[in-house]
């Protein structure tokens, strides 16, 4: 008799409501079961033998309905639950994280302090956390669902871009020293073949212990958009003025490429000390 109630109890025991929709990282056992813990959801030894028992669930978006289903088949059915309903966002260099989830906001129609709380929680560098790319993301994914995602996703492609370019683990502080230098040279040029050149005169500049004086230093922030003028210039007292501040700025200016990471990386050899317009 017992051995006949504990999956009939088992069944009946409520799948508490956790996120709906959320991004299943791999379909590595471990994986799934670290994620639906990570979205509110209580997974025990039996969960995880009914999420072997038929499918392992593969990396993807998936949306759930908790309360629909008991709970063999809400965990023994789960691969089944996964969504195509996704739209293509759009992450652009050179905009800061207010930029990146205003414009999220109105385009998923969420809300757009949640997207900078969950921005901020996860954030190493301030500016320059979400890589400038494309992004597929469920239409019903939550602030926290969305910005997980877009965490995720870059800091793979940061550890790919680590694992070519280093030869050892670098501590967070190197890399925000390549982050900030690439995001100078993202708001000088969305040119791919100059971005080596812009990177040796900042590394030139620099080895020669000489101010950057770079106007693009000082669009930081709600600044982003601004035209640097004199009277700017002379009026900006912040780490960010590199017309009076010797040294990079404290912090990224704004959103990255990949390509202007490899720059940062990769300066060009050159003797140069300026660059202009044309």
């Amino acid at each position: 008799m017992v051995i006949l109630l504990v999956p009939v109890v088992y069944n009946y025991v409520p799948v508490n409501h956790g996120t709906k929709t959320f991004y299943m990282p791999s379909s590595d056992l471990d994986d799934v079961v670290k994620t639906l813990k990570s979205n509110g959801y209580a997974v025990t030894c039996i969960d995880r033998f009914m999420l072997r028992l038929r499918k392992v669930p593969d990396e993807g978006w998936y949306s759930v309905e908790p309360g629909k289903h008991g709970r063999f088949v809400f965990f023994q059915h789960l691969y089944k639950r996964k969504t195509d309903a996704v739209m293509d966002v759009i992450v652009y260099a050179g905009e800061t994280k207010h930029e990146l989830t205003t414009r999220l906001a109105n385009d998923m129609k969420l809300d757009q302090e949640k997207l900078l709380k969950h921005y901020e929680e996860l954030a190493h560098f301030q500016e320059a956390d979400i890589l400038a790319k494309r992004y597929t993301i469920a239409r019903k994914a939550n602030e926290s669902a969305t910005i997980k995602y877009l965490f995720l996703d870059s800091r793979r492609k940061l550890n790919h871009f680590v694992k070519e370019h280093f030869d050892y683990t670098p501590e967070l502080i190197e890399l925000r020293v390549i982050h900030v230098i690439a995001s100078i040279i993202q708001k000088e040029s969305n040119s791919i073949e100059e971005m080596p050149l812009i990177s040796s005169v900042i590394y030139n500049r620099l080895e020669k212990n000489m101010k950057l004086q770079m106007d693009s230093t000082l669009n930081y922030g709600p600044y982003s958009r601004t035209i640097v003028t004199p009277e700017r210039i002379k009026s900006d007292t912040s780490a960010y003025n590199t017309y009076k501040h010797k040294g990079l700025p404290p912090h990224p200016l704004s959103t990255i490429s990949i390509h202007a990471l490899i720059a940062s990386m990769n300066p060009a050899k050159s003797d140069y000390l300026f660059f202009m317009l044309n």
